[in-house]
């Protein structure tokens, strides 16, 4: 987990893609605990309930599940839905825009690929 906070998004939602960067790169897998919410909290010197508010949306999204008395632990569809969820605002937001800004520029679909690819190369 990164350490450092961006003031452009809220905390919580920083935390929860944190968690969900771990289960991606592959330090969670399935039915893996995560770290506790108190441990959350301690480490980056957040308010508990900040840490809550993260753990909450990932549960809300079917990304973690809780175990009474033991914790938060990744869901079997975890990878579909972060991947899913993670493409669809990658295409709203990057993907979108960029074909706006390349018709401003009068580039084409060709010349908007063979940047993309050269890019891709460096």
């Amino acid at each position: 987990m990164k350490g450092r906070f961006d003031e452009g998004q809220p905390i919580f939602q920083q935390i929860a893609e944190m968690i969900e960067d771990d289960i991606l790169t592959g330090l969670y897998a399935t039915d893996d605990q995560i770290i506790s919410m108190a441990q959350l909290a301690s480490t980056f010197q957040i308010n508990p309930a900040t840490a809550v508010k993260g753990i909450a949306l990932l549960v809300g999204e079917g990304i973690l599940y809780k175990k009474r008395g033991l914790g938060m632990y990744v869901s079997a569809e975890a990878k579909t839905i972060i991947i899913e969820k993670r493409r669809h605002r990658f295409y709203n937001e990057l993907v979108l825009k960029l074909l706006d800004e390349a018709e401003k520029l009068q580039l084409t679909t060709e010349e908007v690929i063979a940047m993309i690819k050269q890019g891709k190369r460096s």
